[in-house]
């Protein structure tokens, strides 16, 4: 049975979720803060196969949960769920580690159709991982759909795995989050070409309002730190003033 950890502060919404959760055949356990949720997920992170993550807690708020349990290298699947609908907020919660976010109020179903998502993709990270790779993609053809697995990338001596969110190097792997992957297979999609930061918030993250695009700066920042050489010197995710950035396979 699939279990699901409802990190939620107010009591009765906690106790609604867990009822219409365990009526849809999950096994769910309730934290009300984000220290005892914490605690679980760092001793038994194989225990739950999601996350629904309040972001206002008391004590550790959910984006600091996020973060941490990203920082330790942890990825369970975390819905988080927001009062907070700017999209500052949500930007912050990617930025956390959230792998998708559901403003409240919102209606079960939506709920249920998100955490699906979630799983399903969760689902797909295991059994490729189950299964020995016999080919790699070449840089001459990507398949970058967004509902079925994508296949892997090579480029400059590195593969980008983005359904395992890895990326493989010669000295290692890097561990992603889907927010991270996600940006990473849009710029790829649109390799050789200027992107706009506007398009990325609309395309990758749906926030169609006036937002500040310092958040996307910071996604590129860690990229770079991750594909380059010499992040300070980007040849493969360069800036185009004036514009956003451009995705180069080749090394300029």
């Amino acid at each position: 049975m699939t279990s699901i950890l409802i990190v939620e502060d107010e009591r009765h919404l906690a106790e609604g979720l867990r009822f219409n959760l365990e009526a849809e055949g999950y096994r769910v356990r309730v934290a009300q803060n984000g220290e005892t949720a914490l605690a679980l997920l760092l001793a038994q992170p194989e225990s739950f196969a999601a996350v629904l993550l309040d972001c206002m807690l008391p004590g550790k708020d959910g984006f600091a949960v996020a973060s941490e349990l990203r920082a330790a290298g942890k990825f369970v699947p975390i819905l988080m769920l927001t009062a907070m609908g700017r999209p500052e907020d949500v930007l912050r919660g990617f930025e956390a580690g959230a792998d998708d976010y559901l403003p409240k109020p919102f209606e079960l179903e939506i709920l249920l159709a998100r955490l699906r998502g979630l799983l399903r993709r969760r689902e797909w990270l295991h059994r490729e991982r189950s299964t020995e790779q016999t080919s790699r993609t070449s840089n001459s053809k990507v398949e970058l759909e967004d509902e079925e697995p994508a296949k892997p990338f090579a480029f400059s001596g590195k593969v980008f795995d983005f359904e395992q969110l890895e990326l493989r190097t010669a000295s290692g792997v890097v561990r992603l989050t889907l927010m991270e992957a996600k940006l990473l297979r849009y710029l790829i999609r649109h390799a050789e070409r200027a992107v706009s930061r506007k398009a990325m918030l609309e395309d990758v993250w749906g926030l169609h309002e006036e937002t500040d695009t310092r958040a996307i700066d910071n996604f590129i920042v860690r990229l770079r730190k991750y594909i380059e050489d010499e992040p300070t010197k980007p040849k493969h995710l360069l800036t185009v003033r004036g514009v956003g950035y451009r995705f180069s396979s080749e090394a300029i």
